[in-house]
């Protein structure tokens, strides 16, 4: 190697060289960011840890998931749509115009699905009167269009899917204005009709109710007279997803996401308790609710069953000043999530029919993007298979507070499912916003973790059965002692 002469050289000032020492010497010195953020106990806990395994691709799902065709939701929004308005206080006994008309074309859609799978769908109409209310001037008899598929093994466990098949124009009491509500919301509804089409033909062990629901422009009032009926009756609601205004891919800017959908999920639980809520602050859970959970959960069957589609986990209820209808289904406890597109174009929503200085108002088929609508009840399909075919969360979880100890022990209930293959317990840095780490502990009912804190972490526990379909995780309350 040739030797480097005092004139080929780069001349460094005294200064620059003392300030060079110095930062070798300030380096030297101080951990890694990353050394600095390990809590004591990790390196042994470490070698306990693995990545949350992938969900398994269980071969039905997939199959399901290519068989939502975007043709048949594009004909039913088009249907919806020429019934003119579906406003909730218009004509309920056209054949061709009003909310009766479109009520007893949903009725006959599911009934023709059913009908074509061994009349395996029970299909009812759910009717009320509504008293008078801020939007409904004079008691209204409200119709919701319920599916019922019941499941096989556990039918007592039930998931949700529910779209409004009602629309508005710029007034909620305007009954005869044109409201097409092509994306709001026919576009739910004709995910969930297609997802009933889909899903019928086959067999799961939960029971599926697929739902289209009226007065959701009103107050939600569908929505809270199903949940409010659920609640009378015990009904265990695992899990209740809303579609509403999932087929807009382009923004009122201009911005095109085909890729995106939002799903809405509460932290603190809309029917928390002053009890819960002192427990929730002396140990935290904000971010760990039941809808949080069930958002992860969808997040990730999304990864595996549809990745073309990137599920963006909003931490908040709704948007600001909206409403859905799986509100109603939160305040009464049971686990619910909003689906709806990333880019709302609010020319297209609640508007009169009308042109002004080119720019068309309205809620028109033409500025629905059938393909997109179709991916997102693709995810809601993956999803609802998913959970429809796992075993039940595990029941009565609890992380053991009275002892005081660097380990954590965790205890829960069995299940009694006859394939169950035992439980993994999930955990994740208390700033993580997913969980990142998972440890199978067979059957049992109980575990300790060693030497990782219950203060450093948080925990949760999710069954598995012998296919490898995994369970919503379940957050765990605190107990005193163990048993």
């Amino acid at each position: 190697m040739p030797k480097i002469t005092h004139s080929h050289a780069p001349k460094l000032s005294r200064r620059v060289i003392i300030t060079l020492l110095c930062g070798l010497l300030f380096t030297a010195s101080v951990p890694s960011t990353r050394a600095q953020r390990r809590p004591n106990n990790s390196r042994r806990a470490n070698t306990q840890t693995t990545r949350p395994p992938r969900t398994v691709r269980n071969p039905l799902i997939v199959r399901l998931v290519t068989e939502v065709d975007s043709r048949n939701i594009e004909r039913t929004i088009r249907r919806l749509v020429s019934f003119g308005t579906r406003n909730t206080l218009s004509d309920q006994t056209s054949p061709t115009r009003g909310i009766g008309a479109a009520r007893d074309y949903l009725k006959s859609e599911f009934d023709n699905i059913s009908r074509a799978n061994g009349n395996r769908l029970k299909v009812e109409l759910q009717s009320f009167i509504q008293p008078v209310a801020p939007r409904i001037p004079q008691p209204t008899r409200l119709t919701n269009v319920v599916a019922t598929l019941p499941g096989t093994a556990t039918p007592e466990r039930t998931l949700v899917v529910s779209g409004h098949y009602d629309s508005m124009c710029t007034s909620p009491t305007d009954a005869t204005c044109d409201a097409p509500g092509a994306n709001d919301d026919a576009s739910g509804t004709a995910a969930v009709l297609e997802l009933a089409r889909v899903m019928a033909r086959h067999k799961f062990e939960a029971t599926i109710v697929f739902m289209a629901v009226a007065g959701e422009e009103q107050g939600l009032l569908g929505a809270t007279y199903f949940a409010e009926q659920a609640k009378v009756k015990n009904m265990n609601i695992e899990a209740m997803f809303t579609n509403d205004i999932i087929g807009n891919s382009l923004s009122d800017k201009g911005v095109r996401d085909r890729r995106t959908v939002r799903v809405f999920a509460e932290g603190v639980p809309s029917n928390e308790t002053e009890e819960q809520a002192r427990t929730r602050r002396s140990v935290g859970g904000e971010n760990d609710s039941a809808a949080r959970q069930l958002a992860r959960f969808i997040d990730n069957v999304s990864d595996v069953y549809v990745p073309a589609m990137n599920v963006e986990v909003i931490y908040r209820r709704d948007r600001y000043g909206r409403g859905g209808d799986h509100i109603p289904f939160l305040e009464r406890g049971f686990p619910a999530v909003r689906f709806t597109e990333p880019n709302e174009d609010y020319r297209h929503q609640h508007q009169n029919l009308r042109t002004e200085n080119g720019t068309i108002y309205g809620d028109l088929p033409q500025f629905v993007d059938f393909a997109y609508t179709a991916n997102v009840a693709r995810v809601n399909l993956a999803a609802l298979a998913s959970i429809a075919l796992a075993p039940a969360p595990p029941r009565a979880v609890s992380i053991v507070t009275g002892r005081l100890t660097n380990d954590t022990d965790l205890r829960w209930t069995a299940n009694t499912e006859p394939d169950l293959a035992g439980y993994e317990i999930v955990w994740r840095a208390t700033t993580a916003p997913a969980w990142t780490n998972s440890r199978s502990v067979g059957t049992r009912t109980s575990f300790t973790m060693p030497d990782m804190s219950k203060d450093n972490y948080f925990f949760g526990v999710r069954a598995i059965d012998r296919e490898g379909n995994r369970s919503v995780v379940v957050y765990p309350r605190p107990a005193s002692a163990a048993r």
